[in-house]
């Protein structure tokens, strides 16, 4: 008899919360998937640092469990009280408490087990699409076959089920305590607004209005960020949610009362009411789900900003196919020649030097004028300040305390190897090469600075900004280009060698070069994954999102591991984002389908009033669009703030040829694109359990 009835039930759970359903199974899919990457031997031998990804895929994992654990709990919770009226028919029948709890606690776990098998089925695909997409990221070929490791099914399995498990027993205690009378009323229980000092309370929809374009404020000012002035920022974003929902029902409910002219307007006093009372009832899961959808639409834009740079940029860092410093004046590279031709073939192998004339003219100038420094080495008059400029001239950005030229002869060589134009430079001429990212900074700021040869001052020829390898090997961020004449007057600063393969470079090669120096890969990198040598004056430019700083450099060798680890970061954010907005746009959905039975009295009403079917849908449209649309743009609101001022800083210190807004938009899209399926499926249901399609 239990048997059939926790049938029955379950089939009709399902059937009445299939947007809970589909959610948890697409979920089960995403964590089945990313753990795959964590325990998968084939992705762990073709890449060194797996254990970056793994651990950011298990931090993401950890923030998706709480979300999940959060989203099971309050759909527990929310069921019993939608069905509490049933059991407390069953109790009046003579059933005990404890038969009922383990009836309820059933169900939900054959319904949980249900969307997780389900999900499995759904991860095996996605298990595929996800290694195929990361494979092809680190250049490497991938052949589709099922991998199915017991670590991850048991890890999956765990998260999936320690979830459930406290939801349900939380309910379980929380059953236990209810009497007939509170689960007979219990479904009752969000019918009611009740008002209390709502005169006062609306001016908080005002404040938080204000909070928010204080903080924007503050974000745009270009006032220095710590540790605890971000601290503060969050609470105060957190904060201003919360409030922010307080103040809308209690406005809303004034307004009504002091009949606004737009009350009696069609269906708005039948709307507005509606609204009221599900923010007031729901003013802390409304705040939770504007957090969840900010969230959301921060992890995908900040994914795609990371995404544009692996697809701009990267390629560009490591133009030549291996690259190799060396301090000595006198280097000759014999000992990585010789690597180079036992382990490739060899198309070309130039080396070459990088001058310096003792003058710091250009270093000075780029301090005190790009937005990366702001003001950072001026004094309070803007004249450069020359102590703090000492001071950070000891290596960091820039090369020691000396400009760094490149004779001409060597230049086109090398622009020769790259497959560019040479260019032509006539005595008492210069010209720079910079990365673009600098130039779209500087502009042409020849008439600043006075560029001086052996016997004369040199005239600007102009700028190229080409990738050009210019991390800490030719130059760091900039290079002078001068006639060959000129560079007899001036030291050598550095010797360098550029080299164009045929094919590609060994997986190993760049590890044997480094293993020359007598170094490991461990005691030349540090944990943000740039690679230098101590006691040295080079300098790596102003670049902030991937430094790799080295040595000896080997493309082939250098872009997949960049990739992944830009995949390390991509795929975390891009998995939290969805799995949060999918979680979020449940809970609106289910908190509507479940009130349609409620909401098929009032619009029964309507009809008896006279509206006619086309009208009543049409005031469906409308209360569930202000319900689904008000936190979604709230959201958007926040993290449009927040997403703006990121992304203008990450085009101008990523170089990316990007719009700022762009980002944004592209979030906002696929955002409301995913909005939009879940609003349908809640307003096709909504009218098939209204009597109304």
């Amino acid at each position: 008899m239990l048997a059939k009835l926790a049938l029955r039930n379950v089939k009709r759970s399902a059937r009445d919360y299939l947007v809970y359903f589909l959610t948890m199974t697409f979920v089960t899919a995403l964590m089945f998937a990313f753990n795959t990457v964590i325990f998968s031997r084939d992705f762990q031998h073709r890449i060194n640092s797996v254990a970056l990804m793994s651990m950011l895929i298990i931090v993401a994992t950890v923030f998706v469990v709480i979300i999940i654990a959060w989203l099971i709990n309050y759909m527990v919770r929310f069921m019993l009280q939608k069905r509490s009226r049933e059991f407390g028919t069953y109790l009046l029948l003579g059933m005990r408490k404890k038969m009922i709890s383990h009836l309820y606690i059933r169900e939900n776990m054959a319904l949980g087990a249900g969307a997780f098998l389900c999900g499995m089925l759904l991860g095996l695909l996605l298990q595929q699409i996800l290694l195929s997409i990361l494979f092809s990221m680190i250049q490497e070929q991938y052949h589709l076959h099922l991998y199915l490791d017991v670590r991850c099914i048991v890890m999956t399995i765990s998260c999936y089920a320690g979830c459930y498990f406290l939801a349900l027993l939380r309910c379980s205690r929380k059953f236990r305590k209810m009497n007939i009378r509170d689960l007979m009323y219990a479904g009752q229980q969000n019918e009611e607004i009740r008002e209390s000092r709502e005169e006062v309370k609306k001016w908080l929809l005002p404040l938080s209005v204000f909070l928010l374009c204080a903080f924007g404020f503050r974000l745009f000012s270009g006032e220095e960020w710590n540790s605890g002035s971000i601290l503060c920022f969050l609470i105060g974003l957190i904060l201003v949610i919360y409030l922010f929902y307080m103040g809308l029902c209690s406005w809303i409910v004034c307004y009504v009362r002091k009949k606004g002219n737009a009350v009696y307007h069609g269906e708005n006093l039948f709307l507005l009411r509606q609204f009221a009372s599900k923010v007031k009832t729901m003013q802390f899961t409304m705040g939770t789900l504007t957090a969840l959808f900010t969230i959301a639409f921060l992890g995908c834009a900040f994914a795609m900003m990371f995404s544009d740079y692996q697809n701009q940029i990267l390629e560009g860092k490591f133009p030549f196919d291996v690259q190799m410093l060396s301090e000595r004046q006198d280097e000759d590279f014999a000992r990585e020649l010789k690597v180079l031709h036992q382990n490739a073939s060899v198309a070309e192998a130039y080396p070459y030097h990088i001058y310096q004339n003792g003058t710091n003219q250009v270093n000075v100038w780029l301090l005190t004028n790009l937005r990366t420094f702001g003001n950072e080495f001026r004094n309070g008059d803007g004249t450069p300040n020359q102590e703090k400029i000492r001071a950070a001239s000891g290596g960091g950005s820039w090369y020691g305390i000396y400009d760094t030229y490149m004779g001409i002869s060597d230049y086109n060589h090398l622009r020769k190897m790259l497959g560019y134009t040479p260019v032509s430079l006539k005595e008492g001429e210069y010209l720079f090469h910079m990365k673009e990212r600098i130039y779209r900074n500087t502009g042409d700021f020849s008439q600043e600075i006075s560029i001086r040869g052996k016997d004369r001052e040199l005239q600007c020829a102009g700028f190229q900004t080409e990738p050009f390898s210019q991390d800490g090997h030719n130059g760091a961020d900039y290079l002078i280009v001068i006639p060959d004449s000129e560079t007899q007057a001036m030291e050598v600063f550095y010797t360098e060698l550029a080299a164009q393969l045929e094919g590609e470079a060994p997986q190993d090669l760049g590890e044997k070069l480094e293993a020359l120096e007598g170094l490991s890969e461990n005691e030349m990198r540090d944990v943000g994954g740039h690679l230098y040598l101590e006691d040295n004056e080079m300098g790596s430019g102003t670049d902030s999102i991937v430094v790799y700083y080295a040595k000896y450099l080997v493309r082939d060798n250098l872009i997949p591991e960049v990739r992944y680890v830009l995949s390390s970061v991509i795929f975390p954010l891009f998995y939290i984002g969805l799995v949060f907005l999918c979680v979020a746009l449940t809970v609106l959905s289910v908190q509507q389908l479940s009130d349609s039975a409620k909401y098929r009295f009032r619009y029964g009403v309507l009809q008896k009033i006279g509206l006619k079917n086309k009208e009543i849908t049409g005031v469906v449209w409308k209360q569930l669009f202000m319900y689904f649309l008000c936190p979604a743009l709230f959201a958007a609101l926040i993290s449009g703030i927040v997403i703006i001022y990121v992304s203008v800083l990450f085009v101008d210190t990523s170089g990316v040829h990007t719009s700022a807004l762009q980002y944004f938009g592209t979030a906002f899209v696929l955002f409301f694109g995913i909005y939009a399926i879940y609003f349908t499926a809640t307003y096709v249901g909504f009218l098939r359990n209204i009597d109304c399609t």
